[in-house]
């Protein structure tokens, strides 16, 4: 089993009952107040199985075309039940049950961009949540995404030498699942993954006794699974002391069931933002928080028969906006409204045309929600144009590559320079006014932050045009530095051998590949590092 795959199957529960060191400094907790007081947070929401777009932000002004029988008659929501977005002239409205949507709206805390997509559509659930989450063209495949390319370019030193006082705390944390590639940066998670605040995991001094033998494969291995558990070990500490120190106010969020009472649509999507709003509230410096939920793939029965505002997919979108204004609902309580933005993605759309079982089949563009005090509200595009004369296999074009969505919120949130944000994205897209003007951080606090840990691999020059130097350090033992493209796959193999601790250079020779991002990767033991490199025209 690879590596990644061995990673993303354990279950990486945090917590633990001591108290981390880090969290407890009285003098850390001074200097950090500012950046606590400063740093940005987003919250990005996955719509599992395909969301239908169509039936969510609704163009009125395409009605006739919408509720034709060889359209959408059998699912589409009856023109009285459409929630009036205000300001749009009734021409655009929301699924009835998005009631926590139009209150965002209404507020002026709800950004929409219309019709978002990516050039050549994939209609598979698991390679189009691959091209979401990593930024990949169709016919390319990445090895990281595009969060964890994003904190990798933040925090270039992880995982070596952290937690550490600039940074305490995970980078990211995936709340009810594992760490998925979105949160990965060639093999290294960027993150850690939690159920809850409470999942009691305590490994100091308690296993891992027995040497691992490095001098075998399946020793070197076992020495970085043990160093991973034992650095999630130390996150999940500050994690239990955040959530102890923090706390919800808001009222508003799905409950539980209780007393023979079910549960209400979206509880479990709300716990997980709840538990977001109560670390940030605890002081934790974590960038991203991903949560998800599931259900969006509604090939059959997707609405009531005879009450089409009712049935699965309002149920699940009811869920979904009641769990996301009861969150931001807390922040604002909370004193965190400017600090905190989110979005929602789903891997695809649905066809304009619905299918004779009452549902609709995968499809491609779909609306995105950008929701935040902080989000420049209003709608970004136009109302899709339907063709009367649509058919099963018509799909709805694209206004907005949704790397343009990514890439403006890093630039515009977290404040990513026009000189750094091609090596985050890969590529060049259209900047998109998402977010209000105003919002950077110092410039300091990123410098602070890339030079947190211990920085022991890097190229220099970089960015460079045929040739650089590798500049590296050995803590002795096994070591090997390697060249990888932005496919994942290594292109040279430079270092693969026993080296004495001290610090090497070696040359590097990429004249014979295109210009582009790489990445030089040291493994020394169970230590690994990866760093990006910029190949450039002469």
């Amino acid at each position: 089993m690879k590596r990644r795959s061995f990673i993303q199957s354990v279950p990486v529960v945090v917590g633990g009952v001591t108290v981390n060191a880090y969290g407890s400094s009285p003098m850390l907790s001074a200097m950090t107040s500012a950046l606590y007081e400063t740093d940005r947070v987003l919250v990005i929401v996955q719509l599992s199985g395909g969301n239908d777009g169509l039936n969510t932000l609704i163009p009125l002004d395409q009605y006739a075309a919408l509720s034709l029988k060889t359209v959408r008659e059998n699912v589409v929501v009856q023109e009285s039940k459409v929630l009036p977005l205000a300001g749009t002239g009734g021409k655009t409205g929301l699924n009835p049950g998005l009631t926590g949507f139009q209150k965002l709206w209404d507020e002026g805390r709800m950004s929409i961009i219309q019709s978002v997509g990516y050039p050549k559509f994939s209609y598979s659930h698991f390679r189009a949540t691959d091209i979401w989450m990593t930024g990949a063209d169709s016919n390319e495949v990445l090895n990281s995404g595009i969060s964890g390319r994003y904190l990798a370019y933040e925090y270039p030193n992880y995982p070596v030498g952290f937690p550490n006082s600039t940074m305490p705390d995970p980078l990211a944390i995936r709340i009810g699942g594992n760490v998925g590639l979105g949160l990965q940066n060639n093999g290294v998670n960027m993150g850690i993954s939690i159920n809850n605040t409470k999942d009691l995991l305590n490994l100091t001094g308690s296993v891992f006794k027995d040497p691992a033998n490095t001098a075998t494969y399946i020793g070197k291995e076992l020495a970085y699974i043990r160093e991973v558990q034992r650095q999630t070990d130390k996150f999940g500490d500050a994690v239990e002391l955040a959530a102890s120190k923090g706390k919800n106010l808001s009222t508003l969020y799905p409950k539980a069931a209780a007393n023979g009472a079910p549960a209400e649509l979206g509880q479990a999507l709300g716990n997980a933002l709840s538990i977001v709003a109560k670390l940030i509230s605890g002081g934790l410096k974590t960038r991203v928080y991903w949560v998800s939920t599931g259900g969006f793939d509604t090939h059959a029965t997707q609405v009531n028969a005879a009450d089409h505002s009712q049935g699965a997919h309002t149920n699940l979108l009811k869920g979904v906006g009641d769990a996301i204004y009861a969150f931001m609902d807390d922040v604002k309580l909370l004193g965190l409204g400017d600090r905190v933005a989110g979005l929602t993605f789903s891997e695809f759309g649905r066809r304009i045309v619905s299918n004779a079982s009452g549902g609709t089949d995968h499809g491609a563009a779909q609306p995105m929600f950008v929701f935040g005090a902080k989000v420049n509200p209003g709608i970004l595009g136009v109302n899709p144009t339907i063709d009367p004369a649509s058919t099963a296999n018509s799909n709805l074009p694209m206004q907005y590559d949704f790397r343009s969505v990514y890439g403006s919120i890093l630039q515009d949130w977290f404040c990513v320079p026009d000189t750094d944000i091609d090596s985050v994205m890969l590529k060049n897209f259209q900047k998109l006014k998402i977010m209000q003007d105003g919002n950077c951080i110092p410039t300091s606090v990123h410098d602070h932050n890339a030079a947190a840990g211990e920085n022991l691999v890097y190229a220099y020059p970089n960015p460079f045009v045929d040739r650089t130097k590798i500049k590296f350090e050995s803590k002795g033992g096994h070591t090997m530095v390697q060249i990888i493209d932005n496919q994942g796959t290594v292109i040279d193999t430079l270092v693969d051998t026993y080296l004495a601790p001290g610090k090497y250079d070696i040359s590097c020779d990429l004249e014979m590949v295109p210009t582009g991002i790489y990445y030089v990767r040291l493994q020394n033991e169970q230590i690994q590092q990866v760093k990006s490199m910029l190949k450039v025209r002469g």
